[in-house]
């Protein structure tokens, strides 16, 4: 027996309280905005600066220790990962140790700090050396919150154009508005909860475009294919008609998707538990955005529905391709 989360056929309305669940997506982006200027976000070493120090040993890694023994010095952020590589020996055990900027001047750590740093891991670790001690500081900090935007908008825009080729403008808007919404969201629950925020949340960001986008892509495939067959129809049925019968795959695809999340968020670690829960979050919003935010965009502005008649200036020339 096959397992199913929703039944093999639905006839739910979506579109019944269309108008509500749009305002109110629209109120939580402005919601986000204003706790992005309000609160700020809680910036990681990645775009605030800091130090990185490299250290070496004969000795295991023991993140734990390491974080427990530096936790007494007060430093703020500090980021500790083991470092991996085929070229290293058994003898080679290597950490590298990221602390955030001390103050508001120069993003370097005072050397007064380091060898703090350095005598506290010492003390449960006397074999334990510090071969390279390297800063980054606020110019690059900042090259990185512009590359990191820029990389964002580039995504958006590349969906921009790619859903207007392969379908009609009101697909496309609609399929960027949600990218904006799961985003907006995205970054105003990092600024409410002041989740640190680096460049794997980054990363997390676009892995959500690429997801949401995904789930609209199908949504729209297929009413594409209903507006075809029910030329007739009206464009809020065919809407319905086409989310009801993709559905079942779109919460078999998510919930999958969180077992797996949630498994990494709860094992993983404090080191990827950032970039998970920005995951988890980016999938529940996606799933929400594909039918309450695009679907409803596309309802708003309408569409063509003969498609029997080529419209030149509908950006459909690839709409038949299959990719």
């Amino acid at each position: 027996m096959r397992l199913r989360l929703v039944p093999a056929k639905t006839e739910w309305d979506f579109f019944r309280f269309w108008k509500i669940t749009f305002g109110a997506s629209l109120l939580t982006m402005i919601a986000s905005v204003v706790l992005f200027f309000v609160m700020g976000l809680n910036f990681g070493i990645d775009f605030r600066g800091g130090t990185t120090i490299r250290s070496e040993s004969v000795q295991p890694v023991d993140v734990a220790a390491y974080r427990q023994a530096l936790a007494p010095l007060g430093l703020g952020d500090v980021s500790i990962t083991e470092v991996f590589d085929p070229s290293f020996g058994p003898d080679e055990n290597v950490a590298q140790i990221r602390i955030e900027a001390q103050g508001d001047g120069d993003a370097s750590v005072a050397v007064e700090t380091i060898n703090a740093v350095e005598a506290a891991l010492q003390a449960i670790d006397p074999e334990i050396t510090f071969p390279s001690v390297e800063s980054v500081g606020p110019k690059v900090s900042g090259e990185l919150v512009r590359t990191a935007v820029m990389a964002v908008v580039l995504a958006i825009g590349a969906v921009l154009v790619y859903i207007w080729l392969r379908f009609e403008w009101q697909f496309s808007l609609g399929a960027v508005a949600a990218l904006i919404h799961d985003i907006v969201l995205t970054i105003g629950v990092f600024s409410l909860l002041k989740i640190k925020f680096d460049l794997a949340i980054i990363a997390a960001l676009l892995t959500i475009v690429g997801y949401s986008l995904n789930d609209t892509v199908v949504v729209f495939d297929r009413v594409r294919e209903n507006l075809r067959k029910y030329k007739k129809t009206a464009l809020a049925e065919v809407l319905n008609l086409s989310i009801n019968e993709t559905l079942s795959r779109t919460v078999m695809t998510s919930v999958t998707t969180l077992l797996a999340l949630i498994s990494l968020f709860v094992l993983g670690g404090d080191v990827i538990r950032g970039f998970v829960f920005a995951m988890i979050w980016g999938v529940i919003v996606g799933t929400y955005s594909s039918v309450f935010v695009a679907s409803a965009i596309l309802l708003f502005f309408g569409v063509k529905r003969d498609w029997s008649k080529p419209d030149a200036n509908a950006g459909t020339q690839f709409g038949d391709i299959n990719a």
